[in-house]
């Protein structure tokens, strides 16, 4: 197989929500292994269509009036025909989605074929004449390219811009910490495995984060420790300490006396000297993500109830996060539909501390709710099934329920 056959395709997602759009690229890169990935439009192989919603019907019947130059493939409850569109019907199963980009891959090279054949025709006149109708007809005009330069001083905020560090199980205890006085992996002590990230120097962040944006304007947080400068235009920190400083912080319980010390105010960035030290600023959600997680130590936000479903409402930028023990399985887990947080651990066979602190660290960027949703329709879910390594009472109720 050549290597322009193992390529993935590249498809563009029209007239589809924010969760509908999150589903399929999770059902593309999971079930359907990678053979397509999400791209924008102008970037995209395929177009991709949900032929059911009103407004996407609107725009799919625009998009097929349109001389197209690569394949259309619709997603539908009913029957659809078309001349040169492909249809799946939902919900969207894997063997029919790779059926379909199968016959997409072959329609792409039939139209990069009569593409070329276009391009060398040879009378330059009979071929400036075909683009000037062309343009006529579409009313559309090549766009000059537009070319971005990353700034200097950008490139040197090295914190900010560094990729997720990833921990296994063997090295995330060390690093998170540990709490003396409870067991958050012993069902016994769940109902006491939360913390009220109020008590902490996250929720201070937390609050902070919301007046900076609300006001839109530079703030400092004074919190008694390091003064904390927010920018919310860039969606940007900056704190002058190193990440042990910061999580020997984050673990600490503040007392009436050091809230009161917690103040924040309206800030020049210019004139507090932070030029010279660009290489502490750090993107606004890597920071809450992290510092979550180093207050959690392996417990839940006490507005989580612990035996109600969860759910997801987007994928985390794992590119940017730190990346605990399991994250993207129970990532993924959640994309398929709510569980509960005990559920998702039982699922995936693995302790209950790893899925209380990814809830503590998505639900601080309000990635994580609890509010019943419909039930999603656009992809059919793969059985998931419980790992085999089940424990012992977990066969002795199997066996009951023989």
């Amino acid at each position: 197989m050549s290597e322009h056959n193992k390529r993935p395709l590249k498809v563009a997602l029209h007239g589809m929500d924010v969760r509908s759009c999150k589903t399929m690229m999770m059902f593309l890169q999971g079930p359907c292994k990678g053979a397509a990935t999400v791209v924008n439009e102008d970037d995209a192989d395929v177009d991709i269509f949900d032929g059911d919603a009103p407004v996407s019907k609107n725009l799919l019947s625009q998009h097929l009036q349109t001389e197209r130059q690569k394949p259309t493939i619709v997603l539908s409850l009913q029957d659809f025909t078309h001349d040169g569109a492909l249809q799946v019907r939902k919900p969207v199963r894997t063997d029919d989605m790779l059926s379909v980009l199968s016959e997409a891959k072959i329609l792409l090279a039939e139209f990069a074929r009569k593409k070329a054949q276009k391009q060398a025709a040879p009378a330059m006149a009979t071929a400036v004449a075909g683009e000037s109708e062309e343009e006529e007809e579409t009313g559309f005009e090549p766009q000059p390219l537009k070319t971005y330069v990353l700034d200097q001083n950008e490139r040197k905020k090295t914190s900010k811009h560094q990729t997720a560090m990833r921990f296994d199980e063997k090295g995330f205890q060390a690093y998170i910490g540990s709490l003396p006085d409870i067991d958050v992996n012993d069902p016994a002590q769940f109902a006491q495995a939360s913390y009220d990230p109020k008590d902490y120097f996250q929720g201070y962040i937390q609050s902070a984060f919301m007046v900076c944006r609300a006001k839109g304007q530079i703030l400092q947080l004074q919190s008694g420790w390091k003064p904390i400068m927010i920018f919310p235009h860039t969606h940007e920190v900056w704190l002058d300490a190193d990440d042990p400083q910061l999580r020997a912080f984050a673990g600490i319980k503040l007392n009436p006396n050091s809230a009161s010390k917690m103040s924040i105010s309206p800030a020049n960035a210019q004139t507090m000297g932070l030029g010279g030290s660009l290489d502490k600023f750090q993107s606004m959600d890597a920071f809450l993500w992290k510092l979550a997680c180093w207050t959690s130590k392996g417990r839940y936000p006490h507005m989580i109830d612990y035996t109600q479903p969860v759910y997801l409402k987007n994928w985390p930028n794992f590119t940017r996060l730190l990346i605990t023990p399991h994250a993207l399985r129970i990532a993924a887990l959640l994309m398929q539909g709510p569980r509960t947080l005990t559920n998702i651990a039982q699922v995936l066979n693995i302790k209950p501390q790893y899925v209380f602190v990814f809830a503590s660290a998505a639900h601080s960027l309000g990635l994580m709710g609890q509010v019943k949703r419909e039930a999603d329709n656009l992809v059919q879910p793969p059985e998931v099934k419980p790992s085999k390594g089940q424990g012992l009472l977990s066969r002795i109720m199997n066996k009951l329920r023989g």
